[in-house]
């Protein structure tokens, strides 16, 4: 039984000398401004969260995750069963915490927060395609600028050791494999993680956790809200002169249509669209080591993202 279980991710947390840099890179990303401060930044998209993305003036660095648990009943039992205290939130939307650390030294906050009402996503015409032709004496034009970013959707982190990692977020968050990683039989690298909430279907992974010997985080992906939007995204980051990393391409584990840049300090944010849902009822699946950065089309992996 695990001490609670987490309903999503809820935010990423970095520091970065100049916030303003920051938030001008995130604008053009697809996030709005939830509050700036003397020596914070936060970022939202369009979901209702009261953020998802915080950066602390300093020096440039990835500085934790949070979970969103359902209500204040799990995270009482999750103060309890850890021993830690449960704090009010000083940052944007208020709310309740417990703040813990993973065996390898990440900041993980387990979170209740208020949320208000989600905007409405940008309208798009209907799709023609092979299979059917639904818009008629209409056109389809697609709004330049920033892609929209919905929701922050998973975070993956490299860390020492899979095994004890894989666990304690199973104890501490309830997370279920959706795909473990072997490179041989009975041997797992690595993990996509959902959240457990039975019947309710959830993204394939709201945490992917890799066991390379080091601890390190790997990137952060935001949810936009589709495949033009995702397009509309890069045409503009490009011209925006930002660093590409990787994209745009179809993962096989997940599915999600990707694409990769990097902010100003080179940390690494992916835009995402059209990944697998599963609920509880789906299990776990094995996955062989090839299949853990192929793409069904689209460019192969650099070596920044592991690959070759």
């Amino acid at each position: 039984m695990s001490y609670s279980k987490a309903t999503d991710i809820a935010y990423v947390r970095f520091s970065a000398p100049d916030l303003g840099v920051m938030e001008a890179f995130l604008l053009d990303f697809g996030m709005a401004r939830a509050a700036r401060q003397d020596n914070a930044l936060y970022m939202k998209g369009i979901d209702g969260a009261p953020f998802a993305h915080a950066t602390e003036r300093g020096d440039p660095g990835f500085a934790g995750l949070a979970f969103e648990l359902e209500n204040n009943a799990a995270l009482d039992s999750l103060a309890a069963a850890t021993a830690k205290p449960v704090e009010d939130i000083s940052e944007p939307g208020g709310g309740r915490m417990v703040r813990l650390t993973d065996p390898d030294g990440f900041r993980v906050d387990a979170v209740v927060r208020p949320h208000t009402t989600p905007a409405k996503p940008r309208s798009r015409a209907a799709l023609n395609d092979g299979r059917s032709q639904p818009r008629l004496n209409a056109v389809s034009r697609v709004p330049g600028g920033p892609a929209q970013v919905m929701r922050l959707g998973h975070a993956v982190l490299m860390v020492k050791d899979y095994r004890a990692s894989q666990q304690w977020y199973a104890q501490h968050f309830g997370l279920l494999i959706s795909d473990e990683v072997e490179p041989e039989p009975g041997v797992a690298l690595a993990a996509f993680l959902r959240c457990d909430r039975g019947d309710i279907p959830v993204d394939h992974h709201t945490l992917s956790l890799a066991g390379v010997g080091v601890s390190k985080y790997n990137h952060a992906a935001f949810e936009v809200v589709d495949f033009d939007s995702l397009m509309a995204g890069h045409s503009h980051l490009k011209s925006k002169s930002y660093r590409a990393e990787w994209g745009v391409g179809r993962h096989i584990l997940g599915s999600q249509i990707f694409d990769y840049w990097q902010d100003p300090w080179g940390h690494t944010v992916e835009h995402w669209t059209d990944g697998d849902l599963m609920n509880a009822a789906y299990g776990s699946r094995k996955a062989p080591l090839s299949d853990l950065l192929a793409v069904q089309w689209g460019p192969n992996a650099p070596p920044s993202m592991g690959g070759a």
